[in-house]
């Protein structure tokens, strides 16, 4: 229908105006609610080309479409923007053309065709000296939908992860474990994996504090105490021997990684995000060494006089980077180069690489970016950082050393018990099984923790507030999964009635609703937000619609009766818009990771 209103408006330039505009060229946007109309045009930049007032250019546009079109039957012009008001036998048309009785998820509005592009997708990228918390959460859930949306717009999309495996961090609960653990285990002690790793973690940051503090008190300045206290020492050269695969590091390494991975899983099972292929460190910093080794023989880096390897980006605005420390051990970015040279080699032909960081890595990004283009790869410019901001509590900024980081597993199970309470509370579960309930309690806190989390833009530092995100109203997950299962529930008591929504005769809908044109309007929006939040990277784009989705179709189903319809056609109408309606709400819960109920 857009395509036809878009040709109709080049036709009247052609007609009346002499200018040739191709229908592509032409933006149409929605109508704003205080306007009537479905489609606004802006005539403001044709006033040159009508020599006229930008409402006298919509004003002879309008009535060129009227008369010319069997889409547009009124208008009505304000300033320089034509508002259109499209026939009811279009719009009941265009459901025909969207609603696919059969199989109402095979229908057209969901249809996008393959684009022939592989993009991976980079998220979580844990580093495994803790469990994960609630700065994950947005990661994870943030580059799991952006994934799912790429692919639901035509593309081939790998997830991966990089697990940060090597490196200070780990051997800092290695090394705590050794002094402090007596030989604890998540068996013995009932701590799921990646939780007790990270009390050693904890640990290891009490003890290395209590040394600084004994050094200055006698006498040692404070920077100083913080670079030799015996106990980062000791992890330091930890460190040194796991890089010469010392066996008894090396197993110790295996073992306390071997417990973050299974606790890793668990929550990632929980979460609901999956990985299609994943990455460690202590196998990409290999190959990143190796690059950066043969960038210093090419002159494309240097070494410093303390044996550090660098690169100079001073001429692009930025500063010197280490590559490699003066004993040659491997940082951060040097994994990242073997990282990205793994990927362009397992995914050929890979259209883009994808990685999901918080901001504060903005600049870590660009400088890898900029080394891999100076090392003579092409593809660094098909590499994209997907900043998002990072998520606050209440309560304030999560902080990890000392011990009191929001853990994710406790969040949401937290948000589990909450939603069992309200839903209890509000009586939403009278008729559930114990199972059914849980599995109910499971989906509502998810959705509203996924759904609270993927609303912001991801650019946006926000606020988490547990209690508003899990509210049955408002613009909220669980309002949403309401809004499904009263669908579900209609579609249940149509089927009791025996009432089929296959073979509908759309001829014999004559007049209809204003709800229900709005309704038809959103429905058909679907693949244009799918292409704005794919271009953009933004769940936001479908949290947005779903959310708009879900209040026209409560305005329709509070200002319209279904099963109470006299004129059995308009009925059968009413509850397929209601079951397309229905199929759409999934659809787009679905690219933000969020199940949908049956009942509620």
């Amino acid at each position: 229908m857009e395509q036809k209103i878009k040709q109709g408006i080049s036709e009247a330039l052609k007609s009346l105006y002499a200018h040739d505009l191709a229908a592509d060229d032409i933006a149409l946007q929605p109508t704003r609610k205080d306007f009537e109309g479905t489609y606004t045009y802006v005539t403001f930049p044709l006033a040159r080309i009508s020599r006229k007032s930008p409402e006298q250019t919509g004003e002879e546009i309008g009535r060129f479409l009227v008369d010319h079109t069997s889409v547009v039957s009124a208008f009505n012009t304000v300033k320089g923007f034509l508002n259109l008001s499209i026939s009811e036998t279009s719009q009941v048309q265009q459901f025909a053309d969207l609603f696919n009785g059969t199989e109402i998820s095979q229908s057209p509005v969901f249809d996008i065709p393959s684009t022939g592009k592989t993009v991976v997708v980079e998220y979580s990228s844990p580093n495994t000296n803790k469990p994960l918390h609630l700065g994950h959460l947005r990661n994870n859930f943030l580059g799991n939908s952006v994934a799912r949306i790429l692919e639901a717009a035509g593309n081939t999309v790998k997830k991966v992860q990089i697990i940060n495996d090597r490196g200070i961090h780990i051997c800092k609960s290695m090394l705590a474990w050794q002094k402090f653990g007596e030989g604890e285990t998540p068996e013995s002690s009932g701590i799921k994996g990646d939780h007790l790793v990270g009390k050693y973690y904890v640990a290891f940051d009490k003890a290395y504090k209590a040394e600084i503090a004994e050094m200055v008190s006698q006498g040692v300045a404070q920077e100083k105490a913080e670079k030799e206290a015996p106990i980062l020492l000791e992890a330091q050269e930890m460190l040194r021997k796991w890089e010469e695969k010392d066996p008894e590091v090396y197993a110790l390494w295996e073992k306390m990684n071997g417990w973050v991975y299974d606790g890793f899983n668990a929550t990632y099972e929980r979460m609901g995000v999956d990985f299609d292929k994943l990455y460690y460190e202590s196998d990409t910093y290999l190959i990143g060494r190796d690059r950066v080794l043969e960038g210093l023989e090419k002159g494309v880096f240097f070494k410093k006089e303390d044996g550090s390897v660098w690169v100079d980006l001073t001429d692009e605005g930025l500063d010197e980077k280490l590559l490699l420390r003066k004993d040659g051990t491997s940082v951060y970015m040097t994994q990242d180069i073997g990282t990205a040279l793994m990927r362009f080699d397992d995914f050929p032909g890979l259209s883009q690489l994808i990685y999901t960081v918080g901001n504060e890595q903005e600049y870590h990004f660009k400088v890898l970016f900029l080394i891999l283009k100076k090392l003579g790869y092409e593809w660094a410019d098909a590499c994209y950082h997907l900043s998002y901001g990072m998520v606050d509590l209440p309560t304030g900024k999560m902080k990890s050393r000392e011990g009191t980081v929001v853990d994710a597993d406790d969040l949401i199970q937290e948000m589990v018990d909450t939603a069992k309470a309200r839903t209890e509370e509000l009586g939403k579960i009278d008729g559930f099984t114990p199972e059914q309930a849980s599995d109910l309690y499971e989906k509502l806190a998810l959705g509203a923790v996924k759904y609270y989390l993927m609303k912001v833009d991801p650019r946006r530092r926000m606020l988490f507030n547990p209690e508003e995100s899990i509210e049955f109203q408002g613009n909220t997950g669980p309002f949403i999964q309401y809004t499904y299962a009263r669908i579900s529930s209609i579609q249940r008591k149509a089927e009791q009635l025996g009432l089929s929504i296959e073979g509908i005769n759309f001829d014999g809908v004559k007049e209809i609703h204003q709800t229900e044109k709005d309704l038809i309007f959103s429905i058909g929006q679907y693949r244009d937000k799918l292409q704005t939040a794919a271009e953009s990277y933004s769940p936001a784009v479908i949290a947005q619609y779903v959310y708009d989705l879900a209040k026209e179709y409560n305005r329709f189903y509070a200002e319209l009766s279904i099963f109470n319809e006299d004129d059995q056609t308009l009925m059968q109408f009413r509850i397929a818009l209601s079951a397309l309606t229905a199929e759409t709400i999934r659809k787009c819960m679905q690219l933000l990771g969020i199940e949908v109920p049956d009942r509620m």
